[in-house]
């Protein structure tokens, strides 16, 4: 059975989507069949593949409103073992055309379930925003993954999004954890990234014993380093390893596969219940404002 993704951040421009395709990439570099799914009505993991909605019969906005459009349908090989399910500019109605609909949140999820058996890995770049999409991709997600740039105010950003991720766990996908950070754009040597750094490694090492969907969370290794390759890959349709394979953006993204490839295997702490265990009216101990000292 698939394992489940959502790259998630409430924030623009922080490399969400760089990560998204350049992570899953190194998934299939490493033989995981992996499939990427478009939820962004920017299309923009669509356009960074070399790939345009409008010119595909079945986009991931037909899943979503026609009941009689299978999944099948909708899959496009991008490379070796690299799959995609594509956004179009019309996937920004499906929230309103789906309002009355019961089941809107897994509507995904359901449709989904009929090939996750093809794939090992499946990346879901969510729109920078909490609404009907990205409840779809919360609602089928193991887990989330949250990019973010080691800037003071992306503290505060990264405190609502465990926030939300706690509300839609208790309500629409209780087995959702926040498992990873992402450090995007990243420039080690500056004093404000090593205490951005510092900060989130305290907070979630003193959530660990709380029974929150972040308590399994950390600072994926290593940091994705600034490199202007990455942002070049996007404009000739190809990831960061069709592009140029031996830049460092390659090598960050590599390394960071293997990374949580390692941390698969290894599982969660053997100290630490799983949420569904702990006791669910154990108070959380550590709310997420304080990574940001309540800013």
């Amino acid at each position: 059975m698939a394992r489940v993704i959502a790259m998630l951040n409430q924030k623009g421009g922080v490399g969400k989507t760089t990560s998204a395709v350049n992570l899953a990439a190194a998934f299939a570099a490493r033989g995981l069949r992996t499939c990427m799914i478009d939820l962004d009505p920017q299309a923009h993991m669509t356009l960074h593949v070399g790939l345009d909605g409008e010119e595909v019969d079945c986009t991931v906005y037909d899943i979503l409103v026609d009941p009689d459009r299978s999944i099948d349908e909708a899959i496009v090989s991008v490379d070796e073992r690299l799959d995609a399910i594509v956004a179009e500019t019309d996937l920004a109605a499906a929230e309103s055309e789906l309002a009355e609909q019961s089941d809107r949140q897994d509507i995904l999820a359901r449709k989904f379930a009929a090939v996750a058996d093809r794939f090992d890995v499946v990346m879901i770049d969510c729109p920078p925003s909490l609404g009907l999409l990205t409840l779809n991709a919360l609602a089928m997600a193991d887990e989330v993954f949250v990019p973010m740039q080691a800037h003071f105010l992306a503290l505060q950003g990264v405190g609502k999004l465990l926030e939300t991720v706690g509300l839609v766990c208790r309500s629409v996908n209780p087995a959702l954890e926040v498992t990873g950070v992402v450090l995007c754009m990243h420039e080690k040597q500056t004093n404000l990234a090593r205490e951005v750094v510092d900060d989130l490694d305290t907070f979630f090492t003193e959530s660990r014993d709380s029974n929150v969907p972040w308590r399994h969370c950390r600072v994926l290794q290593p940091p994705i380093r600034r490199n202007i390759k990455l942002a070049e890959a996007p404009s000739f349709g190809q990831t960061i390893f069709q592009y140029d394979s031996a830049c460092r953006g390659a090598t960050d993204y590599a390394a960071l596969a293997d990374d949580v490839l390692a941390q698969w295997n290894d599982g969660p702490p053997k100290d630490v219940e799983s949420p569904t265990d702990a006791e669910p009216d154990k108070p959380v101990e550590h709310d997420p404002a304080e990574i940001s000292g309540g800013a």
